[in-house]
């Protein structure tokens, strides 16, 4: 499949050290699944297979990383890369990355476990009310500014909504509060959940 314009644009737009690593990512995932369709989700690189999602990367200041959908089946419970989202750990260059052998034979499986059919389990939805929008959080959604992240907001399970609200309110300091709160405003301007980094 022809590569997506947007995966291009997010790699041109990445650091100088992640270009080769993200390109080779993906290189490598088209090899090893040939049928793999691009896309961007939450705000990265997401490459899915029959219409399931399969894998994602991501570049950041100082390291890349890459995310399996189905990774316990993958990896078993409790495979997260140290200090970085994903289960390859921190990627800072080619060589923290697997050896090509293994790594074309992890996508395979990836892909593999598509095509037997197994799909990520949902989490139970929750029977809690949505939280209360702490005022200092509703003053900036009142703001028309800030009115497609009310809307996004708005749009989220109430599970959603608390893992925003619960991370304001546990801030210390007003300093730590408000920045969390202008992170809050951001992400979700952008559709992001709380924990993005993490899916």
């Amino acid at each position: 499949m022809a590569n997506d314009p947007r995966v291009d644009a997010y790699i041109a737009q990445s650091a100088e050290f992640a270009r080769p690593i993200l390109e080779h990512i993906r290189a490598t995932v088209h090899a090893a699944c040939p049928d793999v369709e691009e896309g961007i989700k939450w705000g990265m690189p997401h490459f899915g297979y029959k219409g399931a999602m399969m894998c994602g990367m991501a570049a950041f200041k100082q390291h890349c990383a890459m995310n399996f959908w189905l990774h316990k089946e993958l990896f078993g419970d409790g495979k997260e890369g140290e200090g970085a989202m994903g289960q390859l750990g921190r990627i800072t260059s080619l060589r923290d990355l697997p050896a090509q052998k293994a790594f074309t034979a992890l996508v395979k499986r990836a892909s593999k476990l598509v095509d037997d059919g197994v799909r990520q389990k949902r989490p139970k939805a929750s029977t809690r009310p949505a939280p209360t929008i702490p005022d200092d959080l509703a003053a900036m959604f009142a703001q028309r500014k800030h009115a497609a992240a009310r809307k996004i907001y708005d749009a989220f399970s109430p599970s959603a909504q608390r893992e925003y609200v619960d991370w304001i309110n546990e801030a210390r300091t007003t300093a730590t509060r408000d920045k969390r709160i202008a992170t809050t405003l951001e992400w979700l301007a952008e559709g992001k959940p709380r924990n993005w980094k993490y899916m």
